[in-house]
Parts: structure tokens; sequence; C-alpha cells
């Protein structure tokens, strides 16, 4: 399993690094397209909608068609949308529960979750257009409370976050993958330049804001991966799917970025 694991991502780095350091907008935008379709894909199977991959290829199209044809035209409604729904609806969901599958409520919440999706992937676009590393520089944020939260919950770990959602997490990972990234984002503030989203918050709002909203971004890296994980739960899915091979779907590696990162863009809108 290690060995599938450790293969499938030395796999990916050796597609995804070159496409994203020789900064060619198009070639980046048609890889976001590729893992949209499949995290579409993969999350409508999530809902046991019938027909996934055609639905997937109309969303697809779309997606093409804001990036591409478009051009990116004013995104700040998209991503204070996308905000809006994980507050009203999504953060909601994991306290009162989902829809039963094959209602139209639960429809509905395939297309609003799938429109969040969306959202996410337009964000990484819209990001990556300041540098490759700005871009790397908010999903580190993420990747930064992934790694802070299970060293921790390994090591502390005793009152449970969501027990009936993701019995592994506890409140004691999730405290230590904020303290994790607030350590870490104050060293890149402190040690480069502002060229990092870390570096333009510090300077546009101070330690004060710069505590904050690095606090509202791990917490929704955290309602992401729980969502998700009620998703598979519900549908009876271990992963998302098996296209990364040790790794399960597009899903299972990007639930934590998916309301992170329309929060992050829309911040940056500010900055």
């Amino acid at each position: 399993m290690l060995k599938t694991r450790v293969i499938t991502a030395l796999v990916l780095l050796a597609i995804l690094l070159p496409i994203l350091f020789l900064n060619n907008f198009f070639a980046f935008a048609a890889v976001t397209l590729a893992f949209f379709a499949a995290g579409t894909w993969e999350g409508l199977r999530l809902f046991r909608l019938s027909r996934p991959r055609l639905w997937a290829g109309f969303w697809a199209v779309a997606y093409a068609i804001i990036v591409f044809v478009s051009g990116l035209p004013s995104v700040r409604s998209l991503f204070g949308l996308c905000v809006a729904l994980w507050v009203i609806r999504f953060v909601p969901a994991l306290k009162l529960g989902l829809p039963a599958l094959g209602t139209p409520s639960n429809r509905l919440l395939s297309v609003t979750y799938t429109l969040s999706l969306m959202g996410c992937f337009i964000a990484i676009v819209s990001l990556f257009q300041h540098s490759p590393l700005y871009l790397l520089s908010v999903m580190a944020i993420v990747w930064v409370a992934d790694i802070g939260a299970y060293f921790a919950g390994k090591g502390f770990g005793r009152h449970k976050l969501a027990p009936s959602i993701s019995p592994g997490k506890s409140w004691e990972g999730a405290v230590g993958g904020w303290l994790a990234v607030l350590v870490i984002a104050a060293a890149i503030v402190m040690y480069f330049d502002g060229e990092t989203f870390s570096g333009r918050l510090y300077g546009r709002f101070g330690w004060p804001g710069f505590i904050l909203v690095m606090t509202l971004l791990v917490a929704a890296s955290v309602v992401g991966d729980l969502f998700e994980s009620q998703l598979k739960r519900r549908a009876g899915f271990k992963d998302s799917s098996n296209l990364l091979p040790g790794h399960g779907g597009v899903l299972d590696r990007i639930d934590a970025l998916i309301p992170v990162l329309p929060l992050a863009a829309l911040i940056d809108l500010w900055l």
C-alpha cells in the first residue's frame, strides 16, 4: 500500500510541478479542468445520481467556458456564494445530517456542492495568476493543518471532534493543526517577503487580522474534510473513487481545500 501511494505521488509530482512552475496559464488551467471533471464525477457518485459522467461533462464544459472563454470574469460573487453555501448549508449539515438519497433535497444539495467545487478550482486558477508560489502558500495552510492535526491527534487526542462522521478526528488534533499553521505562517511572514498569502495578509491587517483569518481558514479546512467524510459514510464508500491508487480519489485529496480556497481568494481580493 505504501509503495503504491509513493509511486502515485511521484507520478503526480512529475506531471504537476513542471506545469506549475513553467507558469503557463493555459496548461495549468487545462490540468485544473481535468481534475475538476474527475472530482465532479466522484461527487455526483457520492450523491448516487444517475449518469454522473454525463453531468460531470456538463459541469466541465461550464468550467471551461468560465476559464478559457470568459477569461475569469468578476468572480467575487462566485467566491462569496461559495462561502455563503458553506456557512448556511454545509456546516449545519454536520449537525443536522444529510437528506436521504434519491430525494429532491439530495439532488439540490448535489448541485450546491458541485458549485462549491467549481468555486474551489476557479479560486485555484485565480490565485495562480498571482504566482505559483502564491497559490502554494495558500494550499500549504491546509496541508500544514492536516499534518499538525494528525500528529497532535496521535499524541494527545482524547476528545472526539465528530465521532459519528469521522471517529479518528479529535479536538486536540484540530487545535494542534491550528497552532502548527500559526507558527509556520508567522515564520513565513518574518523570514520571507510579501509575495506569499501570509505576508500580504500580515501587511494588510497586522497580527490580529492574521490570526483571525488563519483561524477561519483552518476551521474551514476541518469542515471540508468532515463534510466529504459525511458524504462517503452516507453513500457507503470508503474512498471517493480509486482514480489515485493508494490515495483514493481526487475529492479525498482536496476535500479540505474546497471551502478554504474560495474563502482565501475572496480575502485576497481585499488585500
